[in-house]
Parts: structure tokens; sequence; C-alpha cells
């Protein structure tokens, strides 16, 4: 399995921007799909997660409202919409895949990850 996450890039506070993730070698509706994020001197955090069925979310209290995880089977592409961006969302976002997960917050929990894209939100 590879993820390429890509969309990252500079926006101003207030604005949005959609991250994808691209996925390949396997079957991508078999997989949930996490999305975590690392600012620099900060631990990874878990921001929001869709569940190998698609039918379930989950998202971290800091992002509830602002953004969206889906995921498009036939492009084998999950998404991070990400509206009412803030400076503190200003990190590396990575994108990760769990065979038949639920959307869990927990990154032991996802078996691939991709490599970041950066996101930097100016004040």
């Amino acid at each position: 399995v590879q993820l390429q996450a890509s969309g990252g890039g500079l926006v101003q506070a207030g604005g949005s921007l959609r991250l994808s993730c691209a996925f390949s070698g396997r079957a991508f509706g078999n997989y949930a799909i996490g999305w975590f994020s690392q600012a620099p001197g900060k631990e990874r955090e878990f921001v929001g997660a869709i569940s190998w069925s698609g039918k379930s979310t989950y998202y971290a209290d800091f992002v509830k409202g602002r953004f969206t995880v889906s995921r498009d089977v036939a492009k084998q592409t999950a998404y991070l919409q990400m509206n009412n961006l803030k400076p503190e969302d200003s990190a590396v976002y990575y994108c990760a895949a769990n065979p038949w997960g639920s959307s869990s917050s927990e990154d032991h929990d996802y078996d691939y990850w991709g490599q970041g894209t950066e996101v930097t939100v100016s004040s």
C-alpha cells in the first residue's frame, strides 16, 4: 500500500484548503483513512478519520465543525477539507491507512503512512 498526500500550502487565517491522499496497491474501499498533524516541536496528533465502510467519521475536538474527512472510492482518494483555518492549524499533515479499520484516533492502529504535506496558516 502506498499513500501520497498533497494539497498543502500557505493560506491566510479564515481560509480553506483541501488535502488529498492518493491510495494505491490494494482495494481502497477496504481501508480506513486517518489524518494526523504534527507541528514543529510537537507530537503527532489525530485530526480526523473515516472508517473502511465510509459510514462513520470521527474528529478531534479542535477541528469539529471546521474539517471534514471524505473519500472517493472510484478515484482511490481520501480528502481532508479544512475550513476556517487558524494559525495553530499550521503543521505537516499525514494520511494513514488501516485495513478493515474503524475511524480510529490511535496512530498505532494504522499500518501504512504517506509522506506529509505542509500547511501554513498566516495570521
